[in-house]
């Protein structure tokens, strides 16, 4: 863990506006920017919904965004955007959204490729166009970071893109626009918003200035996904979400995750399962496991989300699986359909993510990876 002294940098989207209602305010920051045409990326549900961004003059919409977006998905962006010829993109929904949209803005009229910008710092700047993310679900934290991923369907490996030109120029975080998220989604972002910040908390990278926002984001969570997933129209709930979501987002830049995003990646890239249903399976057993590297800040992360500190790892296990669990989410990897004769090829793949795992406080070998899937069968 960093001393009090250690380096870090701290970088934050230009101008966040934050509140219920808020989603309006980024028509008249564009308005006052001079933005004449822009591209929104979104889902098609999200798609239905532009006009409460309150954009004037020409706005396109792409509508194709898919769960964990693949290079094919990014394709399909790069033509919408160099035909838009857009002045501005909006990130318009969850993180894949959000993410397309980072790349789009980067690589439109560039003249880099993906592959050329894959890795931290490969971008070349400065951006042509502004870039606005507007969230729509409670989970990535996407709008606060400077990282965009998506997958590679040939190597069925998440390839990350790092980069300050991907910083937003505003992010407009209205938690009325999470009102619709369903239940169970609800949960599983909830749960990613959640791992972000503990990720952070208890990673060799640690820092004194991001553990405040982990813990209160932890803290958030703890206090209000429950009630938010018993009713999704509790505006207060909503809201403590969508602030713990922007604290993980927060988190992501100077610190990072971990090895329990690093195990949960395979989950998406090759059985296309929703990243934060993939974190909310894996979140117990790592946390359980790296207990003996992080005893302390294990037992503030559990009195954090309202269980008696402990720094056992058996109990940690049973209450973080139990808060899971309750909140509906499918806590077996056979339960999401990911066949038993895949857990070795899964291990290979979560076990090259050293990016991540090199942050774990402890030591995560590919045999424990493995047997971690074996426990979540």
């Amino acid at each position: 863990m960093a001393s009090l002294g250690s380096p870090i940098t701290i970088i934050r989207p230009h101008q966040i506006e934050f509140g219920i209602g808020t989603a309006g305010k980024l028509g008249k920051w564009a308005a006052e920017k001079g933005y004449r045409r822009t591209l929104v990326i979104s889902d098609a549900f999200n798609a239905s919904r532009v006009d409460v961004l309150e954009l004037k003059g020409e706005v396109a919409v792409f509508s194709e965004v898919t769960p964990e977006p693949d290079t094919a998905n990014l394709d399909k962006v790069m033509t919408a955007a160099n035909a838009a010829d857009a002045e501005l993109v909006v990130g318009f929904g969850g993180g894949s959204a959000m993410d397309l949209a980072k790349l789009a803005a980067v690589l439109a009229g560039s003249g880099q490729t993906l592959h050329e910008v894959v890795g931290p710092n490969r971008v070349r700047g400065p951006r042509k166009v502004g870039l606005a993310q507007v969230p729509t679900t409670s989970g990535t934290g996407s709008e606060a970071g400077i990282r965009a991923l998506v997958t590679d369907p040939a190597t069925m490996a998440k390839l990350a893109v790092e980069s300050l030109h991907m910083l937003a120029d505003i992010a407009v975080v209205d938690p009325a626009l999470t009102f619709s998220v369903p239940a169970r989604t609800t949960a599983a972002t909830g749960v990613d918003a959640m791992a972000h910040c503990v990720e952070a908390f208890t990673n060799r990278k640690a820092h004194p200035m991001v553990d405040i926002y982990a813990i209160e984001g932890t803290r958030l969570v703890g206090r209000y996904l429950a009630r938010a997933v018993k009713d999704g129209n509790d505006a207060e709930a909503r809201a403590g979400l969508s602030l713990a979501s922007l604290y993980g987002g927060f988190c992501l830049g100077p610190v990072n995750t971990a090895g329990g995003h690093a195990l949960a990646y395979p989950l998406g890239t090759r059985w296309h399962v929703a990243h934060g249903a993939a974190n909310a399976l894996i979140f117990p057993h790592v946390l359980a496991f790296n207990t003996p590297a992080a005893a302390e800040k294990t037992k503030a992360v559990m009195a954090a989300l309202g269980y008696e500190a402990s720094d056992n790892a058996a109990s940690v296990f049973d209450a973080a699986y139990a808060f899971c669990a309750e909140l509906g989410i499918e806590m077996k990897l056979s339960g999401l359909g990911v066949p038993e004769s895949d857990l070795d090829a899964m291990a290979d793949d979560a076990f090259a993510i050293r990016r991540l795992l090199d942050n774990n406080p402890r030591d995560l070998s590919r045999a424990d990876i493995r047997s971690i899937y074996a426990a979540a069968f």
